[in-house]
């Protein structure tokens, strides 16, 4: 039988209220504090546009959920040795957290669903993917939370014309909202719309059950997904048009790389010019013991 701990990191109940966390257990059988439960998103569709992030490192987590992001995505590959996903989880333990899993990972509902579990027993609150239909209604009949994806499906843009806006035709449009229909139908929980008109995923969201993730698609949705380099301006430009920088890390890295090699560089030359090491960087024998040491080593005496 599994041994279960409360996963809560020692919150006191009357602090964890207060915070508006629930105790929960994940259907990988761990407990746990979150914000939000699939329920608790569900209930606010409509109600309060939330925000959610994808971050890359623990650090990135740990600061999102101390800032007050609601929700995160992850990426997940089980085919990795292993899980950053699993660390990341560990940084940002009371955010509600879908891991990302690849699309070429599962080709058929039996890998689909141990895609899911295993994200599941990491932790996670549920799955995001682009799988089909078929393998998205396999994994949710095995009690997993699934998020899709529509709109312009990176992995599948061939399909769409390459990387570019879907939706601006009749057709298209159209398009869209089926695909998003077919999801629901599936069962999934909510769906991630990237780079649609933002009138159209406004239009769009009022007509599904589906919490609406939106990523260049506007502020009509239930959720406004940016990835952490993003916010964080991790990446120097050129910038995707739906993107926005917060901060400018990417100036501070490249600060700290000039930091870096002028260290490097001044070590160098000192070493050469015998200006380093100097006595103090260094340990005095006592008197007597160099004397002696070479006494014993030449043979002599």
């Amino acid at each position: 039988m599994a041994t279960h701990t409360t996963g809560d990191g020692g919150i006191p109940p009357r602090d964890a209220a207060e915070r508006g966390l629930k105790r929960v257990m994940t259907l990988g059988g761990a407990y746990g504090m979150r914000n939000y439960t699939v329920k608790d998103l569900r209930d606010v569709k409509g109600k309060r546009l939330l925000t959610e992030t994808l971050p890359f490192t623990p650090e990135e987590a740990a600061a999102a959920e101390e800032a007050g992001i609601d929700t995160m995505k992850v990426r997940f590959d089980p085919r990795q040795p292993t899980s950053l996903a699993a660390e990341i989880r560990k940084a940002a333990p009371h955010t509600f957290m879908s891991f990302s899993v690849p699309l070429t990972a599962a080709a058929t509902e039996a890998e689909a669903v141990r895609i899911g579990y295993q994200a599941m027993d990491l932790g996670a609150d549920g799955i995001m993917c682009q799988w089909s239909p078929r393998l998205i209604a396999a994994a949710t009949e095995a009690g997993i939370p699934v998020e899709g994806h529509a709109g312009l499906v990176p992995r599948r843009s061939t399909w769409t014309g390459g990387l570019r806006a879907v939706g601006k035709t009749i057709e298209e449009a159209l398009w869209v909202y089926e695909e998003i229909k077919k999801l629901e139908a599936a069962g999934a929980w909510a769906v991630e719309v990237e780079v649609i008109p933002a009138e159209l995923l406004a239009a769009i969201s009022k007509r599904t059950t589906l919490l609406t993730s939106s990523i260049g698609a506007g502020g009509g949705g239930d959720i406004q997904f940016l990835f952490a380099e993003d916010i964080l301006g991790n990446n120097g430009p050129p910038y995707p048009r739906h993107s926005k920088q917060y901060r400018n890390l990417f100036k501070m890295k490249q600060e700290m790389q000039a930091e870096r090699v002028a260290g490097f560089k001044e070590f160098v030359e000192e070493v050469r010019s015998g200006a380093f090491p100097t006595p103090q960087h260094v340990v005095k024998s006592p008197a007597g013991v160099i004397e002696a040491f070479l006494t014993k080593v030449d043979g002599k005496g």
